[in-house]
């Protein structure tokens, strides 16, 4: 059985969460999450002018030990876009973190099921060779991140974030 660890049914997920996008660097993307009907929406639009071409959310750091579980899975209904769930830990320099990559069809509801191999450790788009594997028990932070190079609005939907079963089953 899946552990909802983050649920945008709860009415105080909402103000969690914080916008960081490409204008930290001179870029002019812009996004940010809010919910609809129980529904959390990170949407926005992207833009690669002034070398932008990012924009994500963060939600305010709590510490959980997933040390128990195989990874993490969402329930989502994307927009056919290649979107990214980041888990940051104090195993890695600030701003770093560990990235999954996936790509909802856009329309359908689904399962995203992201076992913690599919994580890997970045820096500002680049990967960090020497880093350490993702130890689940170090997790503090999650968040979503949209850089695909692909200009134009986004929208992904998160119902859930649970925790991937040992078994496989989510």
């Amino acid at each position: 059985m899946t552990a909802r660890l983050i649920d945008f049914q709860h009415a105080d997920e909402a103000p969690r969460w914080r916008a960081i996008n490409d204008d930290v660097m001179g870029g002019i993307s812009h996004g940010s999450l809010h919910v609809e009907d129980g529904i959390g929406v990170f949407s926005g639009e992207t833009s690669l002018e002034n070398n932008g071409g990012f924009a994500s959310v963060r939600r305010e750091p709590e510490p959980f030990d997933l040390s128990d579980a195989a990874g993490v899975t969402l329930f989502v209904r994307g927009d056919g876009r290649r979107h990214q769930l980041r888990l940051y830990t104090e195993q890695l320099p600030q701003g770093a973190a560990y990235r999954a990559i996936f790509e909802p069809e856009a329309g359908e509801w689904q399962h995203v099921t992201l076992p913690w191999h599919d994580f890997e450790a970045v820096f500002r788009g680049r990967r960090l060779a020497d880093a350490p594997r993702l130890d689940p028990a170090a997790i503090r932070q999650v968040g979503f991140l949209i850089a695909d190079r692909r200009p134009g609005p986004f929208r992904l939907e998160v119902v859930w974030l649970g925790t991937l079963e040992s078994g496989g089953n989510g």
